[in-house]
Formats: structure tokens, C-alpha cells, sequence
């Protein structure tokens, strides 16, 4: 998964606070006419694209978009020092914290309302397995003692240069079938888990998940009109081969799309704007798109 976009009212409040309570570092930045894109990451690496869009209105509850960014980190002590570092800030709002089995996961809600977990996942080893499904829970996870066990003597580890990267990402959609007609069926993702009510988890090579779908906050919804929140998601294959067989797919169930030959772009039913693309190493890319 590539970076997020978000879409926001004060971009200077959000760029410090993505800076200080998620020990980013401004990567990037491009003016699209009135439009400032600014992109931030860790260790080099993009993680979310910032869109100076203040005259958007603020999403109405209900409505489709986003539920979580996912950052996932390396190792315990990594996830305690970002945790840490979180939640210290004055402007974060601590949502809860989840054992998963397959994963470890802390939630917070930045200052414009845009959910984000910080997690590591467990060894894959360890991971439940139904035939293609993977068992995952939701039971609880006491904040405190997880940093007790894992945060490191210098709470200052949790900077830049510590890599973490976009794990996966939630959506709010209206319709689970919907939903998977386009994530699964047509961008080519594998189911990993639909026994949970009201919600589809899926994946590539056999990861838990990298997309996830739910209504349980918005179901019904139909196509969004443009607001504050997520902007755009963005996914990266390793060769042209899976573009190719991507392009194919759309073509067969008459989805329209645009390409370039090293991209794909395409809206998801809510109007979610998606790019398929292959990797590139470049800051400028994650703004280009």
C-alpha cells in the first residue's frame, strides 16, 4: 500500500501534528493551483499526501471514506515509541488498542477527525488459517503494560529514521458486496476474512489484510461528494504483468479507467479515487499521482 491521501482544512496544523505525533518529516511539496500537495513519510518513505483543500466541507457521519490508515512498524520496541509519542501529543485523541491474533494495534483520531492505527503484526507463523481465510479477533490490549514491556530506555528512537510504512487500509463503504466486486473481483485482491457481520478483509501474497471494508458505520451510503477525509488510496504491484492482467479485468466488466502504461487510476462505488501503480522510488511520484 502506497500513501493516503487525505484531504484537509488547516494543512500547517495537520503537517505538525503528523510530524510530532507520528514522527514524520515533510518528504515533499508541490502547489496544484490553489491546491498545496504536501507529502510526509518516514525514513524516506511516503506514508500520507496532505491535500490543502479548505474550502471542502467536513464529511457528514454516515457517509462513506475512510476508517483507518494502518502504519505498520517493524518491532515492539518500534510501535511503543510511536505509541508513546502519539499519545503525548496534545491534539491526538486515543481511540482503544486490540489484540488481533494476527497483529497488535493502537488507535488514534487526528485533529480533522481521520482515524489512524499504529501496529506490528505477529510472526505469520502464528497466524490462524481456515483454508484461504485467517482468524482474526478483536480482544483487548492494556496500553500501558505494552509499553511497560516494550518502550525503549530514549523515547526519542521514535524518529524519522525509524522506518515504518502503510500497512493497510479501511475503508467505510455502503455495500459488503459492493465492496467486493470492486476490491476483490476487479482489482484483483483475495479474500481473507467475510465472517465478520457487516465487514470484508482482503489481501495480496497471503498477507491478513491490506484492504478492508465495512458499513458498520455507513451502511446504505451511496457515492460521496467531494470533503474533507480521504482523498485517495493508492496500491503498488511489482511488475507490468499485474497491470496488464488489471487493465484486462476492467476492460471485461466495463469499469472505466485511465493508464498510462506504469499506472492505473479508477473510482471505487463511493467515489474513492484508487491508483494501481508500479513502484517507484521517487518522492515526486507519490505527489504526481
Amino acid at each position: 500500500m502506497g500513501a493516503v491521501t487525505l484531504r484537509v482544512a488547516d494543512l500547517e496544523m495537520m503537517s505538525q501534528y503528523y510530524s510530532s505525533a507520528f514522527s514524520m518529516e515533510p518528504l515533499q511539496e508541490r502547489a496544484r493551483g490553489r491546491e498545496v500537495h504536501r507529502v510526509l513519510g518516514r525514513a524516506d518513505t511516503p506514508l500520507v499526501r496532505l491535500v490543502h483543500t479548505p474550502d471542502l466541507p467536513v464529511a457528514r457521519p454516515g457517509e462513506a471514506g475512510l476508517f483507518h490508515t494502518a502504519l505498520l512498524f517493524d518491532d515492539p520496541g518500534s510501535l511503543a515509541s510511536a505509541v508513546y509519542r502519539a499519545a503525548q501529543h496534545p491534539r491526538s485523541r486515543f481511540a482503544g488498542s486490540s489484540d488481533h491474533h494476527v497483529s497488535e494495534a493502537f488507535y488514534f483520531t487526528d485533529p480533522e477527525g481521520n482515524d489512524v492505527e499504529l501496529y506490528i503484526d505477529r510472526d505469520r507463523s502464528q497466524w490462524g488459517r481456515f483454508g484461504r481465510a485467517i482468524w482474526m479477533t478483536t480482544e483487548y490490549l492494556d496500553p500501558n503494560d505494552y509499553l511497560r514491556r516494550h518502550l525503549p530506555p530514549s523515547e526519542g528512537d521514535a524518529t524519522p529514521a525509524r522506518a515504518g510504512r502503510v500497512g493497510h487500509v479501511h475503508l467505510q463503504v455502503g455495500d459488503v458486496d459492493r465492496a467486493r466486486a470492486f476490491y476483490v473481483d476487479a482489482l484483483g485482491f483475495e479474500t481473507t476474512q467475510s465472517d465478520i457481520p457487516g465487514a470484508i478483509f482482503a489481501s495480496a501474497g497471503g498477507y491478513h489484510h491490506h484492504v478492508a471494508m465495512n458499513t458498520w458505520r455507513s451502511a446504505g451510503a451511496g457515492p460521496r461528494a467531494a470533503s474533507l477525509g480521504l482523498g485517495d488510496v493508492s496500491i503498488t504491484v511489482p511488475t507490468p504483468t499485474e497491470l496488464e492482467a488489471l487493465v484486462a479485468r476492467l476492460r471485461e466488466k466495463a469499469i472505466p479507467f485511465a493508464a498510462d502504461g506504469r499506472a492505473v487510476t479508477l473510482t471505487d462505488p463511493w467515489n474513492t479515487s484508487v491508483t494501481v501503480a508500479l513502484p517507484d522510488d521517487s518522492v515526486d511520484e507519490a505527489l504526481s499521482r
